[in-house]
C-alpha cells in the first residue's frame, strides 16, 4: 500500500524554532513531526511512502524517517508545483495504481486509517477528504436580533461547519482531474463535489497543525502527556 505527503512547507513562521529543517521534520518531542504520521500509516498497512519535497531536500526525508518500516522515496519538485501539483506529480512514482492515500505532511492526525479507507469505499466518490469540526477560539456572545444580548459562552464552543485537514483517499479518476500546477482544493475538489462525487469522513479526535512556535509547543506538550498515543 502506497501514500502520497505534501512535505515541501519551509516552516517559515517556525523561525529558529524549525532548526533550519523542512516544516515535515522539525523535531517534535524529540522526533521528526512527520515521523508520527509515518507509524501510524505503517500500522495501517502503508509501506512505500511517496514524499513531495522542495528540491535539494530528498536525501534528508530519507536519512531523518529511516527505520521505522516504511520505504521512503522523496520526489523532489524541479519548482513549485502548488498542493495539487505536488500531488499529481509525486504520484508519477507510484508502484501501484487505483485507491491512494495522500495528506499534508505538518500535521498531527489520528484518524483510523482503516475506517477512512471503508467509509470511501462505502460511498462511491472519486475522493474522500477528513473533516474536523470547527471550534471557535473566543467565547461568543449570544444576540436575539434585535440586538439584545442574551448570554454568553465563555468556554470556545464548537459551530455548525466542518474544515477539512488535508487527509485524502483518492481514486485515479480523480487524482487525472489535479492540476499540474496549483491548488486542488480550489480547482478539483470543488468541481468534484458539484458533482456529487466528493466525500468527507467526520473525525473527531485529535488534529493538531504545527505552523508557529506556539503549536510547536503544543505539539510537543500533547505528546509529552500522551507517550502511547501512536501505539
Amino acid at each position: 500500500m502506497e501514500a502520497i505527503v505534501l512535505a515541501g512547507g519551509k516552516a517559515e513562521r517556525l523561525g529558529d524554532a524549525a532548526q533550519g529543517k523542512p516544516k515535515p521534520l522539525v523535531p517534535v518531542a524529540g522526533r521528526p513531526l512527520l515521523a508520527y504520521t509515518v507509524e501510524r500509516l505503517h500500522k495501517a498497512g502503508v509501506d512505500r511512502l511517496i514524499v513531495a519535497c522542495s528540491a535539494g531536500k530528498g536525501e534528508e526525508f530519507v536519512r531523518d524517517l529511516d527505520g521505522l518500516g516504511v520505504e521512503i522515496v522523496p520526489v523532489e519538485e524541479p519548482e513549485p508545483l502548488g498542493r495539487g501539483g505536488g500531488i499529481r506529480f509525486a504520484a508519477q512514482q507510484r508502484t501501484s495504481s487505483g485507491t491512494i492515500l495522500a495528506m499534508n505532511g505538518d500535521e498531527l492526525l489520528d484518524v483510523d486509517i482503516d475506517d477512512l479507507v471503508s467509509a470511501h469505499d462505502g460511498s462511491g466518490a472519486l475522493a474522500t477528504i477528513t473533516v474536523f469540526p470547527l471550534v471557535s477560539p473566543f467565547g461568543v456572545v449570544e444576540l436575539e436580533d434585535e440586538g439584545f444580548v442574551t448570554g454568553f459562552t465563555e468556554q470556545a464552543p464548537r459551530l455548525p461547519h466542518w474544515v477539512n485537514v488535508g487527509l485524502y483517499v483518492l481514486e485515479e479518476a480523480a487524482l487525472e482531474r489535479f492540476p499540474e500546477k496549483g491548488d486542488h482544493e480550489s480547482l478539483t475538489f470543488p468541481a468534484l463535489a458539484a458533482e456529487r462525487k466528493l466525500f468527507a469522513y467526520r473525525h473527531e479526535g485529535t488534529w493538531l497543525t504545527v505552523n508557529t512556535p506556539k503549536q510547536l509547543r503544543a505539539a510537543a506538550e500533547f505528546i509529552g502527556a500522551n507517550p502511547g498515543w501512536v501505539a
